[in-house]
């Protein structure tokens, strides 16, 4: 099923595909901190992110790294403690209420984890979806047209009067997109949309997102544990320990050095340099090579004071080659 048929007027398809891969998003330096049983806890630490219009982009990473904030703070809905988030040339830390609400009304919308987040349970299917087009102020006569076109396209065709309580998982959440389509926004966030869903569904989801970045020219950003998820992006941004550690595209992963020359090394590096090693850093042409160091006993020569630890005890049949990017 098309979505295409019910676009907002003014050629906003066309205006989206002439600029796509133009920035769209972009974070600069966030940190974000926050308090919890009286301490300060520091979720993002100087990250710097871009996305480009029509880009799908996933964010990974293991739980508590930051994902979720990132895609809060780049929705509106938080404000960073440091740093610039620009969304269409905006900087939403500096927009005040009334504006920062008018922007997530029109420019953004939002799929979470838990259908109770997304829809009114009491509400039929219809009415969940005109919602947000009525705070949009959209005529009743386009709200009901656009409605079941959103319906449609996300195969819920003659749900529109069922109470989403009786909706299944599957079609809750489906539902879920089309709510957050209903307004056209050109930025779609979505936090781990199909984590609770059965295989089916996850590919149905996944191919809706597709269909609204096709015929909408909807950015995507998904936060997402699913690998299936993950390989249907066009980038997957790796968060750890609130930094950007990696990127990959095509399933190719590529480390990303940060602003202080810190490096996330991919789990298979740590095999040879587990946490807590030691290792010579050596330029080669084009290349920048990790050489482990044999460690000694604390202290000793080998140790981390010893005159000899950079140097003789460097082991190069363990050598890491990391192409410069």
């Amino acid at each position: 099923m098309s979505v295409a048929t019910e676009r907002v007027a003014g050629g906003v398809l066309e205006e989206r595909r002439a600029r796509a891969g133009e920035r769209l998003a972009t974070c600069e330096q966030l940190f974000h901190i926050y308090r919890l049983a009286g301490q300060e806890v520091v979720s993002l630490q100087g990250v710097d992110l871009a996305v480009d219009r029509g880009e799908m982009v996933a964010l990974l990473g293991p739980s508590g790294s930051g994902k979720s904030t990132l895609l809060s703070i780049l929705g509106g809905l938080e404000r960073p403690s440091a740093g610039r988030v620009l969304v269409e040339g905006q900087d939403l830390a500096k927009l005040p209420e009334t504006a920062l609400t008018a922007f997530r009304r029109r420019r953004v919308g939002f799929v979470w984890q838990v259908p109770a987040r997304n829809l009114l349970p009491h509400a039929s299917a219809a009415d969940n979806l005109e919602l947000p087009m009525t705070l949009a102020r959209l005529p009743a006569t386009r709200r009901r047209r656009r409605a079941r076109v959103l319906l449609g396209a996300v195969d819920l065709d003659g749900v529109g009067g069922k109470q989403v309580r009786a909706l299944s998982g599957g079609e809750q959440q489906r539902l879920a997109v089309a709510v957050a389509l209903a307004n056209n926004p050109p930025l779609l966030l979505a936090d781990e949309p199909t984590s609770q869903l059965d295989r089916a569904n996850v590919a149905r989801v996944v191919e809706i997102l597709h269909t609204a970045r096709e015929e909408l020219g909807t950015t995507v950003v998904v936060v997402t544990h699913d690998p299936e998820v993950a390989d249907r992006m066009d980038r997957t941004v790796t968060i750890r320990d609130g930094r950007v550690g990696a990127e990959g595209r095509a399933g190719v992963e590529h480390a990303v050095v940060g602003p202080t020359g810190s490096l996330h090394l991919p789990a298979h590096a740590l095999e040879v340099l587990p946490p807590g090693a030691r290792a010579v850093v050596e330029v080669e042409g084009d290349r920048v090579v990790l050489r482990p160091v044999d460690a000694g006993p604390a202290g000793g020569a080998g140790g981390a004071g010893g005159a000899g630890g950079a140097g003789g005890g460097a082991s190069p049949g363990h050598a890491m080659d990391q192409e410069r990017r």
